[in-house]
């Protein structure tokens, strides 16, 4: 099953701690790309950072709830919500799978 993880990040948290984080946050994307199938930022309008969205291939939410939670951005404060959706995949690669 698919997911799309959505984080918001909070705002009034300065980028030093992303910056500090970074390379342990990207080290566990690629200790878990097996399931992690696509990760990136998401930027507000004005360029600054507002997030992040996850697509993620697990056999259940609590599967997904424990890779956020073991993401190290998780315990600094950086990322103010998450939602968890899943996701159907319908159209991949200029395909219609359905």
């Amino acid at each position: 099953m698919f997911y799309a993880v959505l984080f918001e990040d909070n705002t009034n948290l300065g980028s030093d701690i992303r910056s500090q984080h970074m390379p342990a946050h990207l080290s566990f994307l690629e200790q878990n790309a097996a399931r992690i199938k696509a990760a990136g930022p998401l930027l507000a309008p004005s360029g600054d950072p507002a997030g992040g969205l996850w697509l993620v291939e697990a056999d259940s939410l609590d599967g997904v709830d424990a890779l956020v939670k073991g993401d190290p951005f998780w315990p600094t404060g950086l990322r103010r919500s998450v939602r968890i959706l899943s996701w159907s995949r319908v159209f991949v690669d200029g395909r219609r799978l359905i």
